[in-house]
């Protein structure tokens, strides 16, 4: 069968990126069943046969009305579809969709009518903001990282800043490569408006999102680097729990060692919030 893939290597490149990204998520058992999802702008490798392309399935709303998504291309993971299985066939676990002129709803094109993910209202939503604000950011990555989700079960680190706090002092590295820290949104209906409403405004001090006893959703340049920051933090959570695990609450590095990896690393001053 055709693949919109076919003859594509720019395009087919992001995308074999997606495949590769959700391999490690279920690898890292951050991806059971269904879990997760993902969505990547993939306007700018749109060419005039893509364009032309009909839908396949008729339009569908999104919820919301998105101005700065106008016309634009995305690959989206489909619903009910296992990450283990797109890692192997990404085109028949995915779909290409383009945002009608409405703003307000979509339509797949290639390669299969595959529904998109029921959280594809905070994905958009994210992208619109990414869009509306010149980010160069075109990837969105929600996934299910075991650690980070078992901290947004203790009341303690739902608290303004306390996570991320503890989080960047538990390796230099974590405060260097995660600098925004994370952000946390209260439990909210998965794949609800309300939802993506409060995604969207942590999103603006944050690049990774946690939502309690849920799972994070993170923003990057690119699938990599979306998965990436999330790997930061979670590894800096499972240090955190390994630690406590040995009986004690874990020091963490000082106020002043953290100001010292910020300044050699030409880091934002940017305080817990």
């Amino acid at each position: 069968m055709k693949s919109i893939l076919d003859n594509r290597p720019a395009l087919k490149a992001v995308i074999d990126d997606v495949a590769e990204v959700t391999g490690y998520l279920w690898q890292k058992g951050w991806a059971e069943r269904n879990g997760g999802n993902i969505t990547v702008n993939i306007t700018e490798y749109v060419d005039s046969e893509i364009a032309s392309l009909p839908a396949l399935a008729p339009a569908r709303q999104i919820g919301k009305v998105l101005p700065a998504l106008k016309g634009k291309y995305f690959y989206a993971k489909g619903t009910g579809k296992r990450m283990r299985d797109l890692a192997r066939w990404p085109m028949k676990n995915g779909a290409i969709i383009r945002i009608c002129d409405d703003c307000a709803s979509y339509e797949i094109i290639a390669d299969e009518p595959v529904m998109p993910t029921s959280e594809l209202p905070s994905h958009l939503a994210l992208q619109n903001y990414l869009l509306e604000t010149g980010s160069t950011y075109k990837a969105t990555l929600h996934t299910h990282p075991i650690e980070l989700v078992a901290m947004s079960h203790i009341e303690r680190f739902l608290r303004p800043g306390e996570m991320t706090r503890v989080l960047w002092s538990m390796i230099p590295e974590t405060l260097a490569f995660a600098p925004l820290g994370i952000g946390i949104v209260p439990y909210k209906l998965p794949g609800s408006v309300e939802l993506a409403d409060a995604t969207l405004e942590q999103i603006k001090e944050h690049d990774v999102v946690l939502w309690e006893k849920h799972g994070t959703v993170a923003v990057g340049t690119d699938i990599m680097d979306a998965f990436d920051q999330t790997d930061v933090l979670c590894k800096a959570a499972n240090i955190y729990m390994c630690a406590r695990s040995m009986g004690s609450e874990p020091d963490g590095m000082t106020e002043e060692a953290m100001r010292e990896v910020q300044e050699v690393f030409h880091l934002p001053k940017k305080r817990p919030c």
